[in-house]
């Protein structure tokens, strides 16, 4: 009897345990709706292949920052998770353990921050290569996606093999590049009179809702409370 109160009394520790873990993460379900393959990817996260209509679901602990997700195109891996992607790549691996290389079309997010909230955005600062959707689980809090044709439009400059490219990476200016790592920008101090451009109101114009260049906050960022899930959705 002892033996048998004690094997309840470890699973019901296990469940208690795990329930506390679940409550203390945010969770994301993204899904791949393009008729593509995408090769999904998490800072923190790692990342994962989706082929069409396939999900992939993950925990983000609570209080993580400065984190994102975005998917990657045209993808060839060997057995190992070493490989390369055409746009978004990690530093040649599958599971990311860096941010993704330029263009690649961001979420960001910050969990349970300020006031219990966490913080939210679809960036194209970085550029553009495949639509996005995040819509949160609470219907008071606000979906923002990118969905228009930007890879068919893109200004000539910025146009590059899979994608849309941000004038930062194209031209590395303090006037685009703001207070980003660009070596110059930074020399130069510019962020503090940084504006919107011809490059930026071109993504503005047609993704209302997301960040265009780096001091776009007024209209682009987005709150719900902690807890929240999300659905990110590529090719909504």
């Amino acid at each position: 009897m002892a033996i048998i109160m004690k094997t309840n009394l470890s699973i019901f520790l296990l469940i208690a345990i795990t329930s506390i873990a679940a409550a203390q993460a945010g969770r994301f379900n993204i899904t791949n709706k393009c008729n593509y393959t995408v090769w999904a990817a998490a800072f923190p996260g790692g990342g994962m292949k989706l082929n069409t209509g396939e999900s992939w679901n993950m925990n983000i602990t609570n209080g993580t920052s400065n984190a994102r997700i975005w998917g990657r195109t045209n993808c060839t891996f060997d057995n190992s998770g070493l490989g390369k992607c055409q746009t978004g790549d990690c530093n040649g691996t599958l599971e990311c353990k860096t941010i993704g290389t330029p263009p690649n079309t961001i979420m960001e997010f910050a969990l349970n921050m300020y006031n219990d909230l966490d913080f939210y955005d679809v960036s194209l600062v970085q550029g553009f290569n495949i639509p996005i959707q995040l819509k949160p689980s609470l219907n008071s809090c606000g979906t923002v996606n990118c969905t228009a044709d930007i890879n068919g439009e893109c200004p000539t400059p910025l146009k590059v093999p899979g994608g849309c490219n941000n004038p930062c990476t194209t031209f590395d200016t303090t006037e685009y590049c703001c207070n980003s790592d660009s070596a110059r920008s930074a020399a130069t101090n510019a962020s503090a009179t940084c504006g919107p451009t011809t490059y930026s109101k071109f993504f503005k114009d047609r993704c209302p809702y997301a960040y265009s260049y780096p001091k776009d906050d007024a209209t682009s960022t987005f709150s719900c409370m902690g807890g929240t899930t999300y659905d990110v959705v590529f090719c909504p």
